[in-house]
């Protein structure tokens, strides 16, 4: 069978959620009087990653736990237990963000070197995470865009909420991250997002003599409850700005770059003849 799972980082705080979920199998495991090398017969995994479950060591796929309710008689209550483990596997970061994102009524992006993760294709953001240096594991590979996946979600919600402001310079649209199809699919997808009634995607052309943007990748998020929060990212630094005098600086920066910036109709044209010629 596939890998069972993904492997926890003793670090963050979802070791907490996999240990607790690996308990609930064991009990249901010893309940059905099964020893581990039996029940990892019925499942198809060796004994010791079975342990490796049951300790919390790692957070067991959807599928495993579909299975594992069906081979103890668990009623759902291990099935129940997929969301958990869905959120659990992604990096904290990654749900931190998520949480910040999901409690915004209007996100502003800017970025000069790649598209932003809310925007990407699966494939491309597979070729951006796989281009860091050092290479990560597939395994890492596969979580952080399986994350960044997931965070997409919001963009596309019936809601109509939050609204989304995008502005990405024109090399991020001519990259060739992941290579020429790659980047085709790419850009038929932001013409795509483009369209819909909360998105609004602009492009920022490398001949413009004015750009307040050289300072590099700008993200500002407008809270519920009114207040606002900064987020950059840049190497090995992700950082929230909450500082009222730094948050007056970025908004002022990305006000400018939307300032300079082509009209949201006007980009989705520029995109499309990118896209013809890629």
């Amino acid at each position: 069978m596939d890998d069972i799972g993904w492997e926890v980082d003793p670090d963050d705080e979802s070791s907490a959620v996999a240990e607790l979920i690996g308990r609930q199998i064991k009990f249901w495991r010893e309940a059905a009087g099964l020893r581990a090398v039996q029940f990892g017969e019925q499942m198809g995994y060796g004994e010791n990653l079975i342990h490796k479950v049951e300790r919390g060591a790692r957070i067991p796929r959807p599928e495993f736990l579909d299975r594992a309710d069906e081979v103890l008689n668990a009623g759902g209550h291990l099935q129940g237990l997929k969301p958990d483990a869905e959120r659990a596997r992604y990096p904290k970061k990654v749900r931190d963000l998520a949480k910040l994102e999901a409690q915004s009524v209007e996100l502003c992006a800017y970025n000069n070197s790649v598209i932003d993760g809310l925007i990407q294709t699966e494939e491309y953001a597979q070729a951006e995470v796989r281009n860091r240096q050092p290479p990560f594991p597939e395994a890492e590979v596969e979580r952080r865009v399986a994350g960044r996946m997931s965070r997409r979600e919001i963009v596309h919600n019936e809601s109509g909420q939050p609204v989304f402001s995008f502005v990405q310079c024109e090399s991020t649209l001519r990259r060739s991250n992941g290579g020429r199809m790659v980047m085709r699919r790419q850009l038929e997808h932001l013409l795509e997002v483009g369209q819909l009634r909360n998105v609004n995607i602009q492009v920022l052309l490398l001949d413009r003599e004015e750009n307040a943007g050289l300072g590099g990748a700008i993200r500002v998020l407008k809270l519920k409850d009114g207040t606002a929060i900064g987020h950059l990212a840049v190497q090995l630094v992700s950082r929230l700005i909450s500082d009222p005098r730094d948050l007056q600086i970025l908004e002022m920066r990305y006000g400018m770059i939307r300032a300079q910036a082509l009209t949201p109709r006007e980009s989705l044209a520029f995109i499309e003849k990118v896209r013809g010629e890629t």
